[in-house]
């Protein structure tokens, strides 16, 4: 056991010993008397060298010592801060003449070889150790036992446990020489719950609004699963300076606690006790700005937002003066600091409360304008420091502004090249007298490639996907060996290449992305190129059984697009333009997909597409915490028929004729023949419009519990009714929204709940939908993270959806929607993006002839690989 001695102890027991010792020896003393140490004999060791602690010591043979003296004291003292040793006592063994000889008897405390805990879960083990210290090879200390316990119990307190009690002993371990191992026995007992909050002396604020006033301290209440009423002492000494702010947004500057107790109502429930004192209500009388030069009375009192004769309200003023809950905040300190003026001070300071009313003077210190020196950037290792700075809107010889660092930050989040929750802008050399600072924006790289290898059975054989993306691609470095690791990258372009086959299909297409094109402006160019080819195939009894393909029966899709997109200044600079024109040839030989009657020929479309976005998303791609992103295109091919001197009418009219003929008593070869030539004339050069909405926001609700809003709607279109709607570019709803190798131009929308494609309009007869002509979609969703590490970023969902899709805008009905609700978890990896899955109820019937008078959907499991956040 550790002894904790005095030094006035030590040195009477040293008296005393030495007392005995020398009249045992029948040897002279002398109190205070210089001796020469004659020898230094050290007993008790066990683990330690007898010659370190004599070199420890400082004592050295024939030196002068003084019995008793500062010296001795000295030794004793540094050897008990050593915390090595349980007891340390210096003893005369003889003295001859003027010569001392000395013995030095310590013991050892024993060391920490194993620690063993009961009644923490496997996981949280590590943690406490590395937090305790308990470690291999500590010395055993009453302080590192009594703290060890003390930090424990305080933990599991501070998390609602005030029951929780913890024991830990100590055995000797015979593995080696003076060790001991320990046991930590953690009973934690339930967490302690808040039956009543009851409040004494609140007259004007009742009850109810003062418990919705205390953020985390709640009493039980039935249903309340958001915020539990467990007791968490911090929680509740923050709750209590909010219960205070609650006063003074009503009027009652001057109200307090007087007191609060915690009462004990059994093992498990406590009450809170808490009395207040409103005192009177004030109201805002004159406020008056001192200081200011560079903005007017009137431009402050804009932005202040508090008149005369209104209800003081003191949370409201620190608010308007410096919000500081908020990155991006609307008051008179980011005034200042988004105009220069970082050094910049404002106080509000109450000139005189005559009876209820509070008079005020904003007293500013505008400062010197301040100009940005030095901008660096530190962490990227990998992305080039161009890449960076021409996002960065602070640079050097600029004033400083705040809304510019904000700006930066959300920019570098958008790139997805770095972890967004570690993006640090640190304000270095801040000097008042000459108005300068530094900036140095420190990174944190993530993950900006991604590879997909997989293979699965369906659609009647072995399917095979190879896909590599990579969203820091460098091509200028494609020829350079030396800058491949592995590829080359740092330039944030973007190059991604996708193959995917079966015995059916085959699906091949390339990507490539430059966001800074001719490098001094954000226009970003965009080529695609891309092909698939479907084959014909007949299968046996089963679906997958004794497939016959045939090659010669073949439809293929050969496209290519090229972009460019602008960022622009107006209305805001969250705005992007983009233009782009794309060309698809489809070409059928001998294969009829169904929606026209030709089996072989070609069909081609020129389309240009021109978009409208605005991105102003806080929290970076994965996990957006605020803001809103929203993107109207409209796509357009040429009016071919309008140039074309055909008789398009009298074409649809012999189609129709034709048709009808056909299913009621067949066509002759001549009349199939012409049949496929009409079609052949009205599909040759496609015609059409489409135009799109998507809209997302984000709101913050609680703490990291994010809402995510949604809106969608999209139609296709004709110029020409007696040319028709084009069979692709269509619409299908229902299910994950997974595209697969559909390359058609055709838009394939989630909507959880249903089977893929299920909310989709079937034809008489058909066992496929043929695509829908115009849908519309909304979504909720709380969105909450579990972990949003560089490595790894989880988050768990709940969703409430609804849409529906139409073949024309005469059936078309924004309120007939197919609804469902679900939950679901999303983990995104950089190196195999976005993967998920959900698991969604439909309440309605989907559209699938076999699902008349079925009742529901009901439930559906669906697997997300890759998809948009």
């Amino acid at each position: 056991m550790t002894r904790f001695i005095s030094l006035n102890h030590i040195l009477t027991t040293f008296l005393l010993l030495t007392t005995l010792i020398a009249t045992a020896q029948d040897a002279t003393y002398e109190d205070g008397k210089s001796y020469i140490l004659g020898g230094l004999d050290v007993t008790g060791l066990q683990s330690y060298n007898e010659q370190t602690v004599k070199t420890y010591t400082g004592l050295r043979v024939g030196q002068p010592i003084t019995l008793p003296g500062e010296q001795i004291s000295e030794v004793i003292k540094k050897l008990w801060g050593l915390e090595l040793f349980s007891e340390i006592e210096f003893y005369i063994t003889n003295i001859e003449d003027n010569t001392v000889f000395l013995e030095l008897n310590i013991i050892e405390r024993p060391t920490l070889t194993n620690v063993v805990f009961y009644g923490v879960k496997k996981g949280k083990i590590e943690g406490l150790i590395k937090d305790t210290d308990l470690k291999k090879g500590k010395k055993i200390t009453e302080s590192l036992i009594s703290n060890s316990k003390n930090y424990i119990a305080n933990k599991y307190k501070k998390q609602g446990y005030l029951n929780a009690q913890v024991n830990i002993a100590t055995a000797k371990d015979t593995s080696d020489t003076n060790t001991q191992s320990m046991v930590v026995n953690v009973k934690k007992g339930d967490k302690v719950k808040i039956r009543n909050i009851i409040f004494e002396g609140n007259e004007q604020l009742g009850d109810k609004k003062l418990r919705k006033a205390l953020k985390s301290t709640k009493q039980k209440k039935f249903g309340r699963f958001w915020k539990k009423s467990k007791f968490i002492q911090k929680d509740y000494e923050d709750d209590l300076g909010l219960l205070v702010d609650k006063f003074a947004e009503n009027g009652y500057r001057d109200a307090r606690v007087i007191s609060d107790s915690v009462i004990k109502v059994d093992d498990n429930n406590i009450d809170l006790r808490i009395k207040v004192e409103e005192g009177d209500k004030y109201y805002f009388g004159n406020i008056d700005f001192v200081g200011n030069t560079v903005y007017t009375d009137r431009q402050l009192n804009q932005v202040l937002g508090v008149k005369k004769g209104d209800t003081y309200n003191g949370v409201l003023l620190r608010e308007r003066i410096a919000d500081n809950s908020k990155p991006d905040p609307t008051d008179v300190t980011s005034l200042y600091q988004n105009n220069g003026y970082l050094f910049s001070t404002i106080n509000p300071v109450e000139i005189s409360a005559a009876n209820d009313t509070i008079d005020f003077e904003i007293r500013i210190i505008e400062g010197k304008e301040t100009f940005l020196n030095h901008v660096t950037v530190s962490g990227n290792d990998k992305t080039n420091d161009h890449v960076i700075y021409r996002e960065l809107r602070t640079r050097p010889g600029q004033k400083y502004n705040k809304s510019d660092i904000i700006r930066s930050i959300r920019e570098l989040g958008q790139l997805g090249f770095f972890d967004a929750e570690q993006i640090t802008p640190d304000v270095l050399n801040a000097n008042p007298n000459e108005g300068t600072v530094d900036l140095a924006w420190s990174l944190v790289e993530s993950g900006s490639s991604q590879i997909e290898l997989q293979g699965g059975y369906g659609g009647g054989g072995f399917i095979g996907t190879l896909g590599l993306s990579f969203s820091n691609f460098s091509i200028q470095n494609l020829f350079k060996g030396e800058k491949y690791k592995p590829v080359p990258m740092g330039d944030g372009q973007t190059f991604a290449l996708r193959l995917q086959a079966s015995r059916t299909f085959r699906v091949y297409s390339l990507n490539f992305s430059e966001p800074w094109l001719g490098g001094k402006k954000p226009v970003r160019f965009n080529l695609s190129v891309s092909r698939t080819q479907q084959f014909a195939a007949s299968y046996g009894n089963g679906r997958n059984s004794n497939i016959q393909v045939n090659k010669d029966q073949q439809f293929s899709i050969t496209g290519v697009t090229a972009g460019l997109a602008k960022r622009v200044q107006w209305p805001d600079d969250f705005f992007t333009i983009s233009h782009s024109l794309s060309y698809q040839l489809y070409d059928f030989r001998n294969y009829n997909i169904g929606l026209f009657n030709f089996g072989n020929g070609k069909a081609n479309s020129l389309a240009y597409t021109f978009g409208i976005s605005r991105n102003a998303t806080d929290g970076g791609r994965i996990f957006p915490r605020g803001g809103s992103n929203f993107e109207v295109t409209a796509k357009f091919t040429p009016p071919w028929s309008v140039f074309s001197n055909k008789d398009y009418r009298e074409l649809q009219n012999r189609s129709k004729e034709l048709d009808d003929k056909k299913n009621i008593q067949g066509l002759t070869a001549a009349e199939n023949v012409e049949l496929e030539n009409i079609d052949q004339e009205r599909f040759r050069l496609l015609e059409y419009y489409k135009v799109k909405f998507k809209g997302d926001w984000y709101t913050t609700l609680v703490d990291k519990l994010v809402l995510r809003s949604n809106a969608e709607f999209g139609f296709l279109g004709s110029y020409n009714s007696a040319v028709g709607n084009v069979p692709f570019e269509r619409f299908y709803v229902g299910g994950d929204g997974l595209g697969n190798f559909t390359l058609d131009g055709r838009d394939v929308v989630a909507l959880r709940g249903y089977d893929n494609q299920s909310i989709t309009p079937y034809a008489d007869g058909a066992t496929s939908p043929d695509g829908a002509l115009i849908y519309n979609k909304f979504s909720l969703e709380l969105r909450y993270p579990l972990t949003l590490k560089p490595s790894a970023s989880i988050y768990g969902l709940a969703f409430l959806e609804a849409g529906n899709a139409f073949n024309n805008f005469q059936d078309f009905n924004p309120f007939q929607l197919k609804r469902s609700a679900g939950v679901g978890l999303r983990i995104f990896m950089p190196a195999f993006g976005l993967l998920g899955i959900d698991f969604g109820y439909g309440f309605d019937e989907d559209l699938k002839p076999q699902s008349v008078g079925q009742g529901p959907s009901g439930w559906q499991t669906h697997f997300i690989i890759g998809q948009q956040f």
